[in-house]
């Protein structure tokens, strides 16, 4: 139970945090379209390699934040805010996303170092740190992960692989499902909202339970 739960959570996280249409998911299709699976599988490889750091660095420094209670009673509370305006600002403020992204939005100019353009694009994105930091100390505070090295790794390997599916799904599919994703692209918005919202409560629940309990 203690490989199970925190693989499935951090696969779980994973696929929440990177299903919608972002840098290294659109680039993996756009590598997809002009290049092949081939090379398109490799860069997802670079940007993967670059998350496995990613994850485990947060949650090294989510253990350590961890054994501080003030601390960790501080970051739920800063994340009920962030949640609770992200929820506010996808369900009433955002606009609608264009069904169409412009091919040279995104350029690829090597086709020679994929893994290595996977790497870099991967790096650049910074939204992992905080946001597994937050997941994993949220996760501890229901009991379903624990700071140990199993459960650390198993998280770690959830989340890859959590990515890696998201990441095949736009490889593979991409070109099949564009013409089929207007539901989802005008509804986006609302999907995330109420995912971050549902967290929102949850967290809400969590903080008063600790100030009442």
């Amino acid at each position: 139970m203690s490989v199970i739960l925190p693989f499935l959570s951090g696969f779980l996280a994973a696929v929440i945090g990177i299903f919608p249409p972002g840098l290294i998911n659109m680039t993996a299709a756009k590598v997809s379209v002009t290049d092949g699976r081939r090379r398109a599988l490799v860069f997802v490889l670079g940007a993967l390699l670059v998350i496995l750091v990613q994850t485990y660095i947060s949650v090294i420094f989510a253990r350590y934040i961890n054994k501080n209670e003030e601390v960790v009673v501080l970051l739920r509370e800063i994340g009920l805010g962030i949640f609770t305006v992200i929820s506010f600002y996808f369900l009433f403020f955002a606009k609608t996303p264009k069904k169409q992204i412009d091919k040279e939005s995104i350029q690829l100019k090597s086709k020679r170092s994929r893994f290595f353009m996977g790497m870099l694009i991967s790096a650049i994105n910074f939204f992992p740190i905080p946001y597994y930091v937050l997941v994993s100390i949220t996760l501890a505070s229901y009991k379903i992960f624990t700071f140990d090295a199993v459960s650390i790794y198993s998280l770690v390997f959830g989340v890859v692989f959590g990515s890696f599916s998201v990441f095949y799904c736009y490889v593979v599919f991409f070109e099949k499902l564009k013409s089929k994703t207007d539901y989802f692209i005008k509804n986006m918005n609302t999907i995330i909202g109420l995912v971050t919202g549902f967290v929102a409560i949850l967290t809400l629940i969590n903080i008063l339970n600790y100030h009442f309990n």
